[in-house]
């Protein structure tokens, strides 16, 4: 029980364990004597007092400061030797679909889907997400994702994917016209049976997705990859145009851009935020260790325009660890998945996807698994050291780096939620990037972003009370998220002992 409580809040804290355990509601709550680390701040502050009401923050103090005041009934927790930091904001999701299943997979074992979707949320929690965007999303699909009690605060982009291209490619027709609301057909175009094409339109498209609630735009250059490798791209004037009239209703645009080609053409554009590192080159631009002037010059034109970057370099290691015979076995996932779901992940009908990858890999027809795994880390090497070293050029330059991690970048059981996010602040280590520049392009930075700093990414008074209590400084090791002492959202404080998928039930 915390110290220095009333009678009355005592009374009160333990009604709310019996009710809520391990959750406080959004009652009000003092935290003492804890230590403030914000991004818009030079230095931390210490011995400090927070109070929170209503789900924001309403005073920031020092502890024992004689105008601070609390109400009989606030709840006080002693923050003495913790870290209060901002939660984190994870750009780039995608949350409506189980990673590793198929909606008819998902239709024929209900009771692990539901495990499934009850779980996802409280995993990206474990690891400090207080803030999703899904940049491919419907009011529907959002509505579906935030109906379960303890859920991140999301918001979505609406996909402007063009008609027939990447994303859309991989649904089914017609059922594709109908998934993505957003799509755009140029002019020109022959428009499928019952769909109207002013209504496809860029300026139409971006009016329907800010009315469904949309905060941004994501768009896509992508040719294709594996064994797709011809589709259709959209017209420069297109992007242009979705650009414009994206900016005068206030949403930012991202590309879906991973290519030379691809950030080039976002650059002509004029997008926001490039949603992916550089990892595929050209032949003229092939090697996999060092930066060509072409690829140099890209990025130095992505620099001066200030272009926001997600690097998602945990993407590739998503498709490639799904070759690793031991990786079912990590025992970290056994807390961000339910042990239904991993079990049926090392079935064969689970290893579907992992059977789809395989068919574009060369390898003998007798290969066991070992030599696939090695035969498929040499053909990704290449690719992760690509856009490792763009993306250490970017951060070397002070680029304007945005915390995103595609989880999960396809069917893949292998960008686990909330552990993908923590295995991608390794990655960013790797390339150069310091726990302090990771804490910032989590919090402010995306904050910022996304137009969202007003509510969220500091710790700041009339800020929304999404916040972490940790064990360790954030701008000094990532390993602080690792074991975060208490998650904050809007103002509920949540035990991450309680929000693991192993926790007793």
């Amino acid at each position: 029980m915390p110290p220095k409580l009333s009678l009355i809040s005592r009374i009160r804290w333990l009604l709310l364990a019996v009710v809520l355990p391990g959750a406080l509601s959004a009652a009000d709550l003092q935290i003492e004597h804890v230590t403030i680390v914000s991004p818009e701040r030079v230095s931390s502050m210490r011995d400090a007092q927070v109070r929170v009401h209503d789900g924001r923050i309403v005073a920031i103090s020092k502890a024992g400061d004689a105008t601070a005041h609390s109400s009989a009934d606030t709840i006080a927790m002693d923050g003495s030797g913790l870290f209060l930091a901002p939660g984190l904001i994870d750009s780039h999701v995608h949350l409506g679909a189980i990673p590793g299943m198929t909606p008819e997979q998902e239709a024929e074992h209900p009771d692990i889907a539901r495990a499934a979707r009850e779980q996802i949320p409280r995993s990206f929690l474990l690891y400090g997400f207080t803030t999703l965007i899904d940049l491919i999303s419907t009011p529907q699909e959002l509505a579906r994702w935030k109906s379960h009690d303890i859920v991140p605060d999301t918001y979505f982009c609406g996909g402007a994917a063009l008609m027939d291209g990447y994303a859309m490619n991989y649904a089914p027709k017609p059922q594709r016209y109908q998934w993505w609301p957003y799509m755009l057909i140029e002019p020109g175009t022959q428009a499928p049976d019952g769909i109207d094409p002013a209504v496809h339109t860029p300026q139409a498209v971006v009016s329907r997705m800010k009315a469904d609630g949309a905060i941004c735009v994501k768009t896509f250059f992508e040719r294709g990859f594996g064994g797709v490798r011809d589709l259709p791209v959209p017209q420069l004037e297109t992007i242009r145009e979705i650009v414009k009239v994206a900016h005068a209703a206030g949403m930012p645009v991202l590309m879906h851009a991973n290519s030379d080609e691809a950030q080039r053409f976002g650059l002509d554009a004029g997008v926001d935020i490039m949603a992916h590192g550089l990892w595929n080159w050209n032949q003229q631009h092939s090697t996999p260790t060092e930066l060509t002037p072409g690829i140099r010059k890209i990025l130095d034109n992505e620099l001066v325009q200030n272009v926001g970057w997600q690097p998602t370099i945990q993407v590739l290691y998503g498709i490639r660890d799904l070759f690793s015979p031991s990786y079912l076995s990590d025992p970290r996932l056994s807390r961000v998945l339910p042990s239904n779901l991993l079990e049926w992940y090392r079935s064969p009908e689970g290893q579907w996807f992992r059977v789809v990858i395989s068919q574009d890999v060369k390898v003998p027809a007798n290969a066991n698994p070992s030599q696939l795994e090695r035969v498929v880390n040499e053909e990704f090497a290449a690719v992760i050291n690509r856009g490792k070293h763009a993306t250490a050029y970017v951060i070397a330059r002070h680029g304007r780096i945005l915390f995103g991690t595609d989880t999960p970048s396809a069917p893949t059981y292998a960008n686990p939620p909330g552990l993908n996010g923590w295995l991608e602040m390794h990655r960013l280590i790797d390339a150069g990037e310091t726990p302090a520049q990771i804490f910032k392009s989590a919090t402010l930075t995306n904050a910022r972003a996304l137009k969202l700093d007003q509510d969220i990414g500091t710790v700041q008074v009339g800020k929304r009370a999404n916040l972490l209590l940790l064990r360790q400084d954030p701008t000094q090791t990532i390993d602080a998220y690792a074991e975060i002492a208490k998650v904050i959202l809007n103002g509920r404080v949540l035990d991450p002992s309680e929000l693991a998928a192993n926790a007793p039930r």
